[in-house]
């Protein structure tokens, strides 16, 4: 093969592994959503996950879509790279942000019974932590818009000094501490409860499958521009597939070792003395579905 051929292979290779990795992570937002309407409830799962979730992927979204189509972040970003000026965004990246987007405000909107009627637990509520937390960044995003348009150069469209670009990464760094921090609040209520009952671990096994394409194809993809800096360039995604791999090896073994064979409690506790959700309890225990009444 002449290396015309391996680069068009190894493109080929990369647009598979890009669409792969968008089917494991997109697939990994529907076991939740769909666990929590079978079982009309979604005690186990931390409000502290969906709040962080739903911040860091419209932020996702928004960085995604201006890497792919804003001209002014495009040569932006060429000029600080020069010798590999082309983004290694994708549009399997915006994809998987955007839908990630929906599907998070959905889950979101399953904490408020107003809505889906669900049972949610006397405890679920969001963390002062999370709270602070979530305007920290919003409140960084705004402070570097801020240095963009009225300290930086030509009100931002000068690359040489603080700039659009900067906001977009900012954008994208919201996402990744987001990725950092979410998964802690999942985790530190399995450790509380010493149970993973009413959490799904599917969204874990595919976000495991996901993080690790994702990588394949960030490293093919700087491979191909003779330039690793296309890696530190694109710190979301390296960041998105690292930690990820991280956080769900904690969650296998949470899940499938720590407690494994521990007991499927009843929910009294989380409920409170609320018994209009027997029926919930009962499936919790027998993992059979709740029946429309």
């Amino acid at each position: 093969m002449t290396n015309n051929e391996y680069e068009a292979f190894a493109k080929a290779i990369s647009r598979v592994l890009g669409w792969l990795y968008f089917l494991c992570w997109s697939a990994s937002f529907y076991p939740q959503p769909i666990s929590n309407y079978l079982r009309q409830s979604t005690i186990g799962l931390s409000f502290d996950f969906p709040t962080l979730n739903i911040l860091g992927f419209w932020c996702y979204t928004i960085s995604t879509a201006c890497f792919i189509w804003s001209p002014t972040i495009r040569s932006q970003y060429a000029y600080r790279h020069p010798e590999a000026p082309e983004t290694t965004v994708r549009f399997n990246d915006f994809l998987f942000a955007a839908h990630g987007a929906v599907m998070c405000a959905v889950i979101y909107s399953q904490f408020f019974p107003q809505i889906w009627g669900f049972a949610v637990g006397r405890t679920q509520r969001l963390s002062q932590a999370v709270l602070g937390i979530f305007w920290g960044l919003v409140a960084g995003v705004v402070l570097v818009t801020f240095m963009a348009v009225f300290v930086g150069r030509n009100r931002g469209y000068d690359a040489s000094d603080w700039a659009w670009i900067d906001v977009i990464y900012a954008l994208g760094y919201v996402k990744l501490t987001t990725v950092l921090l979410k998964y802690i609040p999942q985790a530190w209520v399995n450790y509380k409860r010493k149970s993973t009952v009413g959490w799904s671990i599917y969204p874990m096994l595919l976000d495991f499958a996901g993080g690790w394409l994702s990588l394949a194809q960030l490293i093919i993809d700087s491979a191909l521009q003779n330039d690793w800096t296309g890696i530190t360039a694109n710190p979301v995604k390296f960041g998105l597939g690292n930690i990820t791999i991280v956080f769900d090896i904690i969650f296998f073994l949470q899940h499938y070792v720590w407690y494994r064979n521990a007991e499927k409690q009843t929910l009294d506790d989380e409920m409170g003395d609320d018994h209009t959700w027997v029926p919930e309890r009962e499936r919790l225990v027998s993992n059979e579905p709740v029946r429309a009444h």
